[in-house]
């Protein structure tokens, strides 16, 4: 997954995970593409088919899948996610 932002998810404009992830990202100051499924099955079967998972958001953090909201909060918790972030930054 090659993008110009540091990290890429895919959401729904109703999923309170999906805007919860986008609010920590924010917080954060980091750039994002965000990728709309609602509506687009074809974007959600390749959010499947990168992910192995049906479920939003999905989040990759540069090359790294990183799973939904929560494992993203819990990289937070564990002082990684900044790492992640900077480092994804600076590969693109």
């Amino acid at each position: 997954m090659s993008t110009a932002s540091p990290v890429t998810l895919y959401t729904t404009a109703w999923c309170p995970f999906c805007v919860r992830a986008k609010q920590l990202l924010d917080h954060k100051g980091s750039t994002y593409r965000e990728i709309r499924v609602d509506g687009q099955p074809e974007l959600r079967q390749e959010m499947m088919q990168l992910s192995g998972q049906h479920t939003v958001p999905q989040i990759w953090v540069g090359q790294h899948h990183i799973g939904g909201c929560d494992e993203l909060y819990a990289l937070e918790r564990a002082g990684r996610l900044d790492t992640m972030l900077a480092e994804a930054s600076h590969a693109g």
